[in-house]
Order: C-alpha cells, then structure tokens, then sequence
C-alpha cells in the first residue's frame, strides 16, 4: 500500500488539491486510488500523532486508522493533503530557519503507516510572499512577535530541504514551486494520483480560473480544442499566453508592506529563493517539477 501526504506548504494550496481529486474520485476509486479528506483524516491522525509522540505504530493501530479513514475496500494508494501536516502557519519561521521542525513532523507521518510505501508532495513558496501569509492568519501576531528579530534573508528553502531528506532517507519526496503551479498543475495532479495522461481530468484548469479572467480561460479552451495531439509543452505553452494576457493582477501581485521592508530587500529574498530552488533541484531524493 502506497500512502501519499501532501504536505502544503502554508499558502500555497488553499484545498485546490483535495478538490481537484474529489473532481476525478470515480476514476480514483476504480483504479484503487482513495483521496481522503482533511475532515476523515485530521482527529484520527492528530490522536495518533499525540500518543506516538514520533514512534511507530503498531499494525493493530495502522487497520484502526485506515478503517477510520477510508470509504472504499483495499485501495493501494491513499492520497491526503492539507497544510497543517507541518503545524500552524506562524511555526513556519523561527530563529532556527523555514520550517525548522517539518522534518520531524513528515517523519512522524510516515510512522502513522511503517508497513506502507510512504510519499510526500510539496510546493514550496517564495519568503517573500509566504512571510505575508503567515502574517495575515488570525491570531499569528504581530511582525515583531512573529519575526521576533529574526533576518528575512536568512529564512531559506536549500537547508530547509536538506533537513527534510535527512529526517525522511529512502522516501520518495515531490517538490514544485507554488509560483510555477498554474503552468504545472495537471502534472502535479496526475504525478500524486498516477492517473496516465490519456485519461481525462476533471477541474484541470480550476487554479487558472482563479486568476484568469473568463476570457482567458475562454481562450485555453479554444486553444486546447484546436490541438490534435496535446503535448505537455503545447499546454503550458497555451496556459503562459493565456497568463500573459488575461492574467487578474489583484489575484497574482502581493501587496507587501511589511516594517524595514524595502523593494530592494524583496528582490535579495526572491535571488535567494531562485537560487534556493535550483540547489534543491539538484539534490538527490528530490523529484523536482518544473515548467
């Protein structure tokens, strides 16, 4: 049995997943994928997280969780995805880095199904953008208790990442950028749920449509019907003119006006970030997916 945790992170996914999987669900459960939502799977995992503390659980406990969860008999992979696999948004930061803790937290994950072929997906998110986030959910504080002194430029995704695959060696790890997303979605829909590319998917354009205007989609629909044979490089080829043209500004520019923060500081976070991506790229026990 193969268990899959789409790990968030924190403003980058707002459930587009767990939708988009509910969208295909009939083709899912025929072909023994289960996608399970956050509200089947988060009181029976927060109670076992909490009395494993980090260890194994026993298989008396794995059937107790998987009779809790799943809907349909015997499905060889079971999908769950919400952002607060890595804790609460504010946790994201700390003295320590990004996401000091989530190797610690996706280990335990793992350990909730030790007899399972375990996998992780993540779309990580530019500091620049995820600070604000965080910022901006209720009951997060203050910048100053939040960033408590802490440099912007020294929150960074490269050690973050090298701590997750130190804590987790031998899993398999899925890593995208939330920026590239709308270029990328079905592919990271169909990499989670191994659903083929001659099988349709349902809500495939629901993130454009997010941050298109109805023209633009109008457009991807009329460009995709015109394609005899649709290659991944014709779609996201369709979906960048698309953006270019019809993109909402209000939907994809952050308004960052944050203390101490100049235009000069956001364009160091963002260098970093790049620079960050193309070294997680690189490591190995990454499958990084790009434009």
């Amino acid at each position: 049995m193969q268990v899959v945790f789409h790990c968030g992170v924190h403003g980058t996914d707002l459930y587009r997943m767990v939708k988009t999987l509910l969208q295909n669900r009939d083709w899912l459960l025929r072909n023994g994928i289960e996608p399970v939502t956050p509200n089947r799977h988060r009181e029976v995992f927060g109670e076992a997280l909490s009395a494993l503390n980090g260890a194994q659980a026993t298989d008396d406990m794995e059937q107790v969780m998987l009779d809790a969860i799943l809907e349909s008999d015997d499905p060889h992979r079971i999908i769950c995805s919400t952002p607060t696999f890595l804790g609460k948004a504010e946790r994201a930061i700390s003295s320590d880095g990004l996401y000091a803790n989530a190797g610690e937290k996706m280990a335990a994950l793992a350990n909730l199904f030790p007899s399972a072929e375990i996998e992780f997906f993540m779309a990580l998110k530019n500091p620049a953008t995820l600070i604000p986030f965080v910022l901006a959910q209720e009951g997060s504080g203050t910048y100053a208790e939040v960033m408590g002194g802490i440099d912007p430029m020294s929150l960074r995704w490269a050690p973050a990442m090298r701590r997750i695959l130190a804590a987790l060696p031998g899993r398999r790890i899925v890593v995208w950028c939330h920026e590239d997303t709308s270029l990328i979605w079905p592919e990271v829909v169909r990499r989670i749920s191994t659903m083929p590319s001659d099988v349709p998917l349902k809500a495939g354009l629901q993130i454009l449509g997010d941050i298109l205007h109805p023209d633009g989609i109008k457009m991807i629909r009329d460009a995709l019907a015109q394609e005899q044979r649709l290659t991944i490089e014709t779609r996201r080829r369709i979906f960048s003119a698309a953006l270019q043209k019809h993109a909402l500004p209000e939907q994809i520019e952050v308004q960052l006006n944050l203390p101490g923060w100049t235009q000069e500081l956001v364009d160091r976070i963002t260098a970093a970030y790049d620079a960050d991506m193309a070294e997680i790229a690189a490591l190995p026990g990454i499958e990084f997916i790009t434009p």
